[in-house]
């Protein structure tokens, strides 16, 4: 059994992985999920989204990132010898840049135009009527999943981050389906640690809870 910690990606919330937390128990995984620092557009720092986790940590504990999320787990795994793993889920995977960079750099923009940035410039939110096409085209709700999308302080997003470390086992899961980051690209961060595709969108703990939990369960398996 694994104990595993679940972080979601922008303008999500803990509320995101609700459906997966007892299919990882089913495979005898211990889940859990918590909200991070900025919900709700409030001033934080990528560092205290780190120092949240790491504070969160009781045992040691695989984490796992949406989109990204995954800088904010790759910083908690500087801080804390408590991370055993990191599971990067159509994720951003820190090389140095920052998430902001990282999204301009892709192959493609299909968020571009879906940012709604408040008039301070501190917090953005994604357009309503973007976010079925961009996230949840393939999740069996997607008005009550938009419904629940928060703002984003911007600050995280323009801080640059260095690799994962190392010594960690890593992975990343490839959601071929996904319409607001390219599949390819998710691919290319990812580099040379293992890739375990998926078919779903941008959100499989949503529209696939079971299949991904399968897919996390082989994984973790497979660093026994």
């Amino acid at each position: 059994m694994a104990e595993v910690l679940l972080i979601h990606g922008s303008c999500f919330g803990a509320w995101a992985w609700e459906a997966l937390i007892p299919a990882l128990a089913r495979h005898g995984h211990h889940a859990r999920a918590i909200d991070l620092p900025g919900r709700g557009g409030a001033a934080t720092t990528l560092a205290a989204q780190a120092r949240a986790i790491a504070d969160s940590l009781t045992a040691p504990t695989v984490l796992v990132g949406h989109s990204a999320g995954g800088f904010a787990i790759t910083a908690a795994a500087h801080l804390s010898p408590m991370v055993t793993g990191l599971i990067f889920v159509a994720a951003y995977i820190p090389d140095g840049r920052s998430v902001a960079e990282l999204r301009r750099a892709g192959p493609s923009q299909p968020m571009r135009g879906a940012f709604q940035v408040t008039p301070d410039r501190t917090a953005y939110g994604f357009a309503p009527d973007r976010c079925k096409a961009l996230f949840f085209h393939d999740c069996p709700d997607a008005e009550g999943a938009t419904g629940q999308l928060c703002l984003e302080p911007i600050a995280p997003q323009e801080t640059p981050h260095p690799a994962p470390p190392p010594h960690l086992p890593s992975a990343a899961v490839i959601c071929t389906d996904d319409r607001a980051i390219p599949p390819e690209y998710q691919r290319q961060m990812a580099k040379e640690r293992p890739c375990h595709d998926l078919p779903t969108g941008h959100c499989p703990f949503l529209a696939r809870p079971t299949a991904l939990a399968g897919t996390l369960h082989g994984i973790l398996e497979s660093w026994t």
